[in-house]
């Protein structure tokens, strides 16, 4: 299962059925779970964690030293989940010690050719990136997030669950949950990713009026966020404490 050409540090932990590709090379104190496929010329660089069923194809560069200036070779982490695919020429970037310590992306991603992971990003489950979009340093992305082909997400912004951020959009501030972007500004609620998800007519009609609370009514945040508490439903209450954690301030 692994082509004699690969180079697989001594102390890499291997689970018995991975396959890993010719030319494919494993860092030190790695660990890479059932059921994963590490295509050819597959970097995965050193204190990487890759779970379940996940597949890499050529020219991936896994969990390697990040671009970070003040970055010294400290033994940060990669952490990958089950179920993820990383198409060509991926990079995801370790973590740095200013923050966790740690890059982690969840499960059942889908990552295409030349996406950008950075450090000490964090990413939820079922996450989708197009080819070129692009994560700066620190970014947090919530579950069921779609960013379009070359989009570019700033450091430290957050990406609230189920968002979808349209092609080559630049994005500097917090996106909330729910909410589509397009030519960089908000562009309604995420109304077909909702119902492909289950979500139901009741759901995504609170969460329309609570979009129009935070994005039609010129109120301020707080006024916003009143109105919306009104709504009783639980997931314009999980929008509600996205607003309230907000630190960057959102796209408005």
């Amino acid at each position: 299962m692994i082509h004699q050409t690969a180079i697989i540090d001594s102390t890499a932990d291997i689970a018995d059925n991975v396959e890993i590709g010719p030319y494919s090379i494993v860092g030190a104190n790695t660990s890479i779970d059932e059921g994963t496929v590490v295509g050819p010329h597959v970097v995965i660089g050193d204190h990487t964690e890759i779970g379940k069923d996940n597949r890499f194809f050529q020219f991936s560069s896994i969990g390697v030293e990040n671009q970070d200036k003040k970055y010294a070779g400290e033994p940060t982490k990669t952490i990958i989940g089950d179920g993820n695919v990383f198409r060509e020429c991926c990079t995801v970037h370790r973590g740095t010690i200013q923050d966790r310590g740690e890059t982690r992306i969840g499960d059942a991603g889908w990552f295409m050719a030349y996406t950008h992971i950075a450090h000490d990003c964090l990413l939820g489950d079922n996450t989708i990136m197009s080819n070129n979009a692009t994560l700066a340093g620190h970014v947090e992305v919530g579950d069921f997030v779609i960013l379009s082909g070359f989009a570019k997400i700033h450091q430290f912004c957050k990406i609230g669950s189920h968002a979808f951020v349209g092609m080559d959009c630049s994005i500097s501030k917090d996106i909330p949950p729910f909410v589509l972007v397009a030519e960089n500004a908000p562009f309604g609620l995420n109304s077909e990713g909702l119902k492909r998800r289950g979500f139901n007519s009741d759901t995504i009609s609170a969460l329309k009026k609570a979009y129009r609370f935070l994005y039609r009514k010129s109120l301020k945040m707080d006024e916003a966020i009143a109105e919306m508490s009104q709504l009783e439903d639980p997931n314009v209450d999980f929008l509600i404490e996205f607003l309230q954690s907000v630190e960057r301030g959102i796209l408005r």
